[in-house]
């Protein structure tokens, strides 16, 4: 085995057994005295008026799924940038080609009604 990789095996072992011997000491040393009360949900004081498992529109979910396509994709953008220069007219051409894939995506959402709140 290269001598090379011994630092980042001890770093790897550092990183899995601190957090567990934290989690295993704090849960030696706290006080534990669970009751209802405690067990129960804070809301400033307030009774729960529900379940917390409530149903959500599949809106909530569309959005946040294009958001995180379109994020995604968008920071495809960042290793473009630092190459612009060396890419030259081939790399405006690969940007504009996938600007034109993005835009057609958000037109398709946008058509779809995927982006409307209401």
């Amino acid at each position: 085995m290269p001598s090379g990789y011994v630092p980042i095996f001890i770093y790897l072992v550092i990183a899995i057994l601190f957090p567990v011997v934290l989690i295993v000491a704090a849960k030696l040393i706290r006080p534990s005295a669970p009751f209802r009360t405690k067990l129960e949900a804070y809301e400033c004081g307030i009774q729960a008026a529900s379940d917390s498992r409530g149903r959500y529109t599949v809106r909530f979910y569309i959005i946040a799924i294009l958001f995180v396509i379109f994020d995604v994709e968008t920071i495809f953008l960042f290793p473009w940038a630092v190459r612009y220069r060396t890419l030259g007219w081939f790399g405006v051409a690969e940007v504009a080609v996938f600007l034109a894939i993005l835009i057609v995506g958000y037109i398709w959402a946008y058509k779809k009604g995927a982006l409307e709140w209401v």
